[in-house]
């Protein structure tokens, strides 16, 4: 079909992968030539649980005899949301209380930040440089990233910029903020961890002025960094926790949790701060209940600071110069975009899904499922060994 996907699917880049694909199942991705494709990237951190994991697929199919799209959003008490809100209320430090399911993470982005300026009164955003948050207007105003946005200015006015664990620059937050948002991690820009208690004295900021902290956890949230949301290992809880990507099990969903204080401002003055005709669907919040109930009733998140160490062992090289991020969302640095472009390019030949970041070109991502078991892992790092040592020799 690839003159078809060509000539009919609107295209992201010029130079798309273009894989044709046949199924997946489990750590594996086949094309139709029935080749078989270990998956390091789980669709981009989506595939949290694999593909077609018998819990996710069961759950949906489950769901699908009952009933699917009914009515709007938050009108008909329909039982999946419901259990998926009472979810993050139960796993979420107080005061996160409330979620508002949405169809995707620049959505829930956009729902946050809209609450944030309902809440405080003011509309001043401060975000990161090399943040990415999302595609949709608000959520690339919040883009810190100028090459990616410039085209389709003006975007939304008043937002600043501050650098990601830079602790000079929170004097930039003030009474005229609304909100702080920041990724846990940052994701596009190379997967880099907060420090030196970084997050924690954002939030002290954020409090003493009376600005809201919003957490961005689309990527390191639903158990990949070893906790069930990023923010749990740096001692920080946001006022507004944004999640997505991997909270699906493979199917499309954001949602954001705040306070009831908080989340009490959507409803009046005006009425319906937020709707959404899709948000909270019965089948995809199924999909995401049966992959939360897996992640947090097994061992995998223990086990994804385990493989996290499996990986920095296996891939030892001169050609990789740091292997950043948490969990099972890492990135492993080369010298050059080049070299990794070639790793990336010959992995796919090779059988190995590697992908790129969005803002570091020389960073392999690596944020496979969390289900990939000891062996996988062993056999897709020693397809990227020996790429490495072509490129050398």
């Amino acid at each position: 079909m690839k003159d078809e996907f060509f000539k009919y699917q609107a295209q992201t880049s010029p130079f798309p992968l273009a894989m044709e694909i046949s199924h997946a199942k489990g750590s594996y991705i086949y094309d139709t030539n029935n080749k078989a494709y270990l998956d390091f990237v789980a669709g981009v951190s989506a595939c949290s649980l694999g593909h077609s994991h018998p819990k996710v697929v069961n759950a949906i199919k489950d769901q699908l005899d009952k009933y699917m799209h009914v009515m709007v959003y938050g009108e008909y008490i329909q039982k999946p949301a419901v259990e998926l809100a009472q979810f993050f209320a139960e796993h979420t430090p107080e005061p996160l209380e409330q979620t508002y399911l949405v169809n995707s993470g620049t959505e829930a982005i956009e729902g946050a930040l809209k609450l944030a300026k309902r809440a405080t009164g003011r509309s001043e955003i401060i975000a990161a440089k090399h943040a990415y948050h999302g595609n949709t207007m608000g959520s690339m105003s919040v883009m810190g990233y100028e090459e990616r946005k410039q085209a389709y200015r003006p975007l939304v006015p008043g937002i600043k910029f501050i650098s990601f664990n830079n602790i000079d620059d929170l004097q930039s937050i003030t009474s005229n903020t609304a909100a702080v948002i920041l990724e846990t991690i940052q994701g596009g820009a190379g997967f880099l961890e907060p420090r030196d208690g970084y997050l924690t004295k954002v939030k002290a900021r954020c409090e003493a002025v009376g600005a809201l902290l919003i957490l961005d956890e689309i990527q390191p949230g639903i158990g990949r960094t070893g906790k069930l949301f990023g923010f749990e290992n740096y001692n920080c809880t946001p006022d507004i926790l944004v999640t997505g990507k991997g909270l699906g099990g493979g199917m499309p969903i954001g949602a954001f949790t705040a306070s009831t204080k908080l989340m009490e401002q959507l409803k009046e003055e005006p009425k319906m701060g937020h709707i959404t005709t899709f948000g909270g669907h019965p089948v995809i919040a199924a999909a995401a209940l049966a992959t939360l109930k897996e992640i947090t009733e097994t061992d995998l998140m223990t086990k994804a600071l385990e493989k996290e160490q499996l990986f920095k062992r296996l891939l030892q090289h001169p050609l990789i110069t740091e292997i950043r991020g948490k969990g099972l969302m890492l990135a492993a640095l080369t010298p050059s975009a080049d070299i990794t472009n070639q790793v990336i390019i010959k992995a796919q030949e090779e059988g190995l899904i590697a992908f790129w970041l969005l803002f570091e070109p020389r960073a392999i991502r690596i944020t496979p499922p969390l289900t990939i078991s000891n062996e996988e892992i062993e056999k897709g790092c020693k397809i990227i060994i020996n790429i490495l040592n072509s490129i050398v020799h």
